[in-house]
């Protein structure tokens, strides 16, 4: 087992604009380690918003190449600005339901130890990129759908900003220490 596998993987996912960019840089400070910037955003902001099938190919492949660089250089925990299941419902959301296949293979794929799911209970800040603030409600439900379809465990943050940092550490410290119990941190 190499050093990236025995990393521990935490995904913030949840609709735009529900403080996931700011939450994982702090949590990475907090926990004296790196994360992973969501790489939809970058490639939106050089490429623009007029998204294509491809386009969200390349946003999967880049994110999945961010993280397995980052998490060469994790002090023992990675934290993932989103991930494959946000990028699956984004495309559901430009395609009318459709996500290319591969993609949502590739998230069955990737491994996280656990994913904090971001309520959007924090005001929508329309920034440019964002363009779906009336359908933060939905994607949150259909995030938590998924989440508990694929049996994966998460914990949602609610709260404004300070009450959301305080939850997601308290989380996240949680599952640490459940898994130094079970020895699972390799």
């Amino acid at each position: 087992m190499s050093r990236e596998d025995r990393i521990q993987r935490i995904a913030l996912v949840g609709p735009e604009s529900c403080g996931k960019s700011y939450l994982a840089e702090f949590l990475a400070g907090h926990f004296n380690t790196v994360f992973v910037e969501e790489y939809g955003r970058t490639y939106c902001e050089k490429y623009g918003m007029n998204l294509t099938e491809l386009d969200f190919a390349h946003i999967a492949g880049g994110q999945l190449y961010r993280e397995d660089v980052m998490a060469k250089q994790a002090n023992g925990i990675l934290f993932c600005d989103t991930e494959l299941i946000v990028t699956q419902i984004w495309s559901e959301i430009f395609f009318n339901g459709v996500c290319q296949p591969w993609i949502i293979w590739a998230s069955r794929l990737r491994h996280y130890d656990m994913y904090l799911l971001l309520a959007p209970d924090i005001p929508w800040k329309d920034d440019g990129l964002r363009a779906f603030g009336r359908q933060r409600e939905w994607m949150f439900n259909r995030l938590q759908a998924e989440l508990e379809d694929r049996h994966l465990k998460y914990e949602i943050i609610r709260g404004g900003y300070e009450e959301r940092t305080r939850r997601a550490i308290g989380a996240v410290e949680g599952h640490l220490n459940i898994e130094q119990l079970n020895g699972d941190t390799g």
